[in-house]
């Protein structure tokens, strides 16, 4: 057995070795950010409001992913280390009381949340197959999935090196794939296609608010990944300048391709030849139907290949960054002690990658929409609005804190990204609300259940 690299700097983990610059973090965002989202929920997003109006859930999207990414940005940079979310709550809240409560229970969701957000990836790489072999059955699909999910893990059962490379290929893939949408919908753009709005599009209603709620949770996800470098911070050169730089880089430029993309599909293919997706069978593969419009059925398959590659990118990157969450939690002492593991020779935490792994090629077998609900919503309390609190705790807390990154226009974004997330969990159907408070409530108990059995606060032995 060869011994682990010593750390780089005295609070990072033996075994992690800082690869990571501001090239390979970019990448790593923007491959899990672009991915297969905008290819797959272009249909969903346009069902929500029924016509291009849905547009505006994905700017709402847009509004409360910028403020967002300022806040991870500081926070990131400020910790630079691997778990993310689960770090700063516990630093925020204080590590041995409340801290703990917060890190546990976002642990308790990611264990679902997480492994869905990749298993959405796998279904998507899984719709687009369907593009070579239409009579594919559910059972097919599902089996396409779970390849994938099996591929994506022995791709990443390696050294950090190597990986760091393969992101940066991927990414290339990603980039050449949406540039193609991008300049063939410039050349052949019909405004009138594009902005075919139905009568009373623009109607307030409860109605429109909750379809403006339904596509703001798409383009959330559309968005999902802008801050993925933060969870593998202990394999960052130079974390206080290449995170926050490589999250708001990362927003803004996918900002700019995902207008681009938008309007290039529909300003080709009528909403109205697939909406409401779950009537038309072409919406699970409707960027191939873009370019089969455009160029025929021969440059639409090699299209539709370019579009798996990046869906592969995609997951490839999401599982590298969230397989580091257990890990961290682990070594924390806060969740199980056998996922602080690293491989022995490669060092990197194989037992959480296995884990996590497996758990979205689980979760591939549920629906496209159903996931992207369910992983949306179970992180707006915990997760999104618990980093906040925890921002504004560590700034009253600590203050001397070393901060190489702070909030643009503190507290103005925050402010934002709050009504934002809550705006998005007012409108989620409630029988999703219910599942998500109820696992919410069950990690509760679990916590409480755990800290008994270890004495450990809020039933630590005194004197």
């Amino acid at each position: 057995m060869s011994a682990a690299p010593p750390p780089s700097h005295p609070g990072q983990p033996a075994g992690l070795v800082r690869q990571f610059g501001l090239l390979q973090a970019t990448a790593l965002n923007m491959s899990n950010m672009i991915g297969i989202g905008p290819f797959i929920t272009i249909p969903l997003l346009m069902t929500a409001l029924g016509g291009p109006q849905a547009l505006l859930g994905w700017l709402v999207a847009l509004v409360i992913v910028i403020a967002d990414g300022l806040i991870w940005s500081e926070l990131g940079a400020a910790m630079p280390g691997s778990g993310g979310t689960y770090q700063y709550l516990r630093e925020g809240f204080g590590r041995e009381k409340y801290g703990r409560l917060m890190a546990f229970l976002f642990i308790w969701q990611f264990i679902l949340s997480g492994p869905l957000e990749i298993a959405s990836g796998y279904i998507g790489f899984a719709q687009y197959a369907r593009y070579f072999w239409p009579g594919m059955t559910r059972a097919h699909v599902i089996a396409i999935a779970m390849t994938v999910g099996v591929v994506n893990i022995a791709l990443l059962y390696r050294r950090i090196e190597s990986v760091g490379r393969l992101t940066v290929t991927l990414w290339t893939g990603t980039l050449l794939t949406t540039l193609a949408v991008i300049v063939s919908g410039a050349l052949y753009f019909d405004a009138g296609v594009a902005f075919d709005f139905p009568p009373g599009a623009f109607n307030f209603s409860l109605g429109f608010l909750m379809g403006l709620g339904a596509a703001a949770r798409v383009g959330i996800y559309d968005y999902l990944g802008y801050y993925n470098i933060c969870y593998i911070g202990d394999e960052v050169r130079n974390p206080g300048r290449v995170i926050p730089r490589s999250i708001i880089i990362s927003v803004f430029a996918v900002a700019l391709i995902y207008i681009a993309i938008n309007l290039s599909i529909i300003g080709v293919v009528s909403w109205r030849e697939f909406v409401p997706a779950s009537a038309n069978p072409q919406s699970d593969f409707i960027v191939s139907v873009f370019m089969e419009r455009l160029y025929g059925t021969s440059v639409a398959s090699v299209f539709t290949l370019l579009v798996l590659w990046t869906a592969f990118g995609s997951v490839f990157a999401l599982l590298l960054g969230y397989s580091r969450i257990p890990y961290a939690a682990a070594l924390d002492g806060t969740f199980f002690r056998v996922f602080g593991q690293l491989h022995p020779t490669q060092h990197f935490p194989h037992v959480a990658l296995l884990t996590v792994g497996v758990l979205a090629m689980l979760g591939s077998t549920l629906s496209l929409g159903i996931v992207i609900d369910a992983l949306v919503t179970m992180r707006i309390l915990v997760q999104f609005i618990g980093q906040m609190a925890a921002l504004v705790l560590l700034r009253r807390t600590q203050p001397d804190l070393p901060r190489p990154f702070r909030v643009w226009l503190y507290p103005l974004p925050l402010i934002l990204a709050l009504f934002g997330w809550l705006f998005l969990f007012a409108t989620t159907d409630p029988f999703v609300i219910a599942f998500g408070l109820a696992l919410l409530a069950a990690g509760g108990v679990a916590f409480l259940v755990w800290s008994r059995q270890t004495r450990r606060w809020p039933f630590e032995v005194i004197g």
